[in-house]
């Protein structure tokens, strides 16, 4: 902790002496970038479209599930102990199916918002790059804690990703 105490102290003494000679930092609100640009709400949308039909099965599943236990609770005392047994082995089988599917579906839908997010964290790390190059940063940083408003140029990388982004076809 102490190190990493001393690394930003160092830091900052030497940006604050290198601005005395025109060093120039920017700080970049990746977080932001991920919920705002263009790409990342395509992608989103490309994502929730694609697993839709997914999550409306599981859905239909944990209807039936609870049709099935409600049934159970209310006709229980009347059926014959295997017909009972019966129903209470279909609804456990029914329940450990749609945790499988839950579980499956959450490790898929992850991959796939990872999958689209680091194509999104390219193109902005292009356009940081772009950025940096023609307004002459000497540093840009990600992911702080504070960063002043001057040197935040989260707002700049939006607008190169809009110019960047494809044409809106389905909304």
């Amino acid at each position: 902790m102490k190190k990493l105490l001393y690394a930003v102290l160092i830091l900052f003494a030497c940006a604050a002496q290198a601005d005395t000679d025109g060093f120039r930092i920017g700080v970049v609100d990746t977080e932001r970038i991920l919920r705002e640009s263009e790409q990342a709400i395509l992608a989103e949308r490309k994502i929730e479209k694609e697993f839709s039909a997914r999550d409306q099965e599981i859905k239909k599943q944990i209807k039936l599930s609870k049709e099935m236990q409600a049934a159970l609770e209310k006709e229980g005392s009347g059926m014959s102990d295997s017909v009972r047994r019966f129903k209470e082995r279909e609804l456990a089988n029914l329940n450990l199916n749609l945790q499988t599917m839950q579980r499956e579906f959450r490790e898929d839908l992850n991959l796939r918002k990872n999958e689209e997010l680091a194509v999104v964290l390219a193109l902005a790390d292009k356009a940081i790059r772009a950025i940096a190059e023609s307004e002459n940063f000497d540093v840009i940083l990600q992911e702080t804690v504070y960063r002043h408003p001057r040197v935040d140029i989260t707002d700049k990388v939006l607008k190169f990703l809009a110019a960047e982004a494809p044409v809106k076809s389905d909304k």
